[in-house]
């Protein structure tokens, strides 16, 4: 693992990183949304590339960049007055969300009620979803090295929308990406992300089981697959204690390439969008742009817009130099 200062003293592999780490969540996204299509689970089974039509954005990487655009125009020095503002201009302001997440749709629904954060997030049904962990991969980009700081910061965008397992999995998330973006080791990768998540929640306890599957199974995908499905699988599946644990037992077992590892996480099943986005942010942010098939780059790297209209065309590859620039 570097330091953060060697990171900061080669500014194009910092913006190596930081693009691959959001042309990387995009691509797990939309390759997991593809992936768990009917028709492409009864034409090819298992899912192993974009086929010829077009891939499409869904909130996950949508999110994801209203998260990045407020980081963006608040020059990193995040405050919740920040997100509440980008919300009500960027979220609250549409009738409708074609894919937008229940959690964040709630969310616009209670600022517009007036309601705050932190209760906007607290007072909703869906506090314990994944959606802040799909979008949270901007901060731990500009936080690189720092996992303390990743998880403050993880926490101010979160709370908008979550609570409990609902922040404490962002939190997860940006501190891996932080580590990943400093040339940590998978190991070293996990561990951060364990580190600022309670010890008594639900997400640390699945996260325990999921890693107890993969090491049983020795490594195996194959022994670990349907296990880590039965012991993971929760009342609704775009729930943080479900999904989160999936994605880094997939960086558990495939975490050595960026190919592999989208393509085991893309194609688990359930909330296959958000792990896939997880594991491939973490990966693009570990192995940068280079690693990643430059047609996988090219198919996602313009959002359709299909949740957030503001998101639709917007470059991918300028949002992560702009986002290396805020290290």
């Amino acid at each position: 693992m570097i330091t953060r200062e060697q990171l900061l003293s080669d500014p194009k592999r910092a913006r190596e990183k930081a693009v691959g780490c959001i042309c990387g969540l995009a691509i797990g996204d939309s390759f997991g949304d593809a992936s768990r299509m009917q028709s492409n689970r009864e034409n090819y089974g298992i899912t192993t590339d974009f086929n010829k039509g077009a891939a499409w954005s869904t909130d996950d990487t949508e999110f994801a960049l209203l998260t990045a655009k407020i980081l963006i125009e608040c020059k990193g020095k995040l405050t919740t007055q920040h997100v509440v503002d980008a919300w009500l201009k960027d979220v609250a302001v549409q009738d409708e969300f074609k894919r937008g997440g229940a959690s964040e749709v709630a969310a616009a629904q209670n600022l517009l009620r007036g309601i705050m954060p932190p209760e906007s997030g607290k007072f909703s049904t869906f506090h314990l979803s994944d959606g802040s962990s799909m979008r949270i991969a901007p901060v731990g980009i500009i936080c690189a090295g720092n996992v303390q700081k990743a998880a403050d910061m993880a926490k101010i965008d979160a709370e908008i929308s979550h609570y409990s397992d609902g922040i404490s999995g962002a939190q997860a998330v940006a501190a891996a990406v932080a580590v990943a973006m400093v040339d940590g080791t998978m190991d070293e990768i996990i561990e951060a992300a364990m580190s600022v998540i309670p010890k008594d929640s639900w997400l640390y306890a699945n996260m325990i089981k999921a890693f107890e599957i993969v090491e049983a199974a020795n490594g195996s995908i194959i022994d670990a697959w349907m296990p880590l499905h039965d012991a993971l699988k929760a009342s609704t599946w775009a729930t943080t204690a479900e999904a989160i644990p999936a994605a880094f037992a997939c960086l558990k077992m495939v975490g050595d390439d960026f190919k592999k590892g989208v393509i085991l996480a893309g194609n688990f099943a359930r909330d296959a969008d958000t792990i896939g986005a997880v594991a491939g942010a973490i990966l693009g942010a570990k192995y940068g742009l280079s690693a990643i098939p430059g047609h996988w780059v090219e198919k996602t790297r313009f959002p359709s817009g299909t949740c957030l209209d503001f998101t639709k065309g917007v470059d991918l590859v300028e949002i992560g130099e702009q986002l290396a620039e805020l290290i």
